[in-house]
């Protein structure tokens, strides 16, 4: 009985396991505060994303800062050239300048991102 309990367990947590390696794209909310800005917030998330993986076109209402913790990431900001990324490097992205980010790299990449941004407002705006 007990056989059976510890192969039923090990295809459930590899069930789990799978189900979490299959999203390509991940958003972690880490931290969302007011600042001494009136009307604004600063605003922090993890972005996963898997290999080969687009985060599509979007602007955000206000000021973004991402940090490639992992991986590879190729930025494209409208109006600019690619601009591609390695851990340990930043890129600055303007409020409301339409970009895109994608990991170029053959592993998983992550970056962390940092938004000074207007309250109320859409953190993520897609733009076709």
């Amino acid at each position: 009985m007990k056989m059976i309990q510890a192969i039923v367990l090990a295809l459930a947590l590899g069930g789990a396991a799978t189900a979490q390696a299959e999203q390509p794209l991940q958003r972690t909310d880490l931290i969302k505060n007011d600042i001494d800005v009136a009307g604004h917030e600063a605003v922090q998330v993890r972005v996963d994303f898997a290999p080969g993986v687009l985060a599509p076109k979007h602007a955000h209402p206000g000021e973004e800062i991402a940090f490639v913790i992992e991986g590879t990431l190729e930025y494209q900001l409208e109006g600019r050239q690619p601009v591609t990324l390695q851990a340990g490097q930043s890129l600055f992205i303007p409020s409301g300048v339409v970009h895109s980010a994608k990991n170029i790299g053959s592993g998983k990449a992550s970056e962390l991102a940092t938004y000074i941004v207007r309250q109320g407002e859409a953190l993520v705006v897609p733009v076709k």
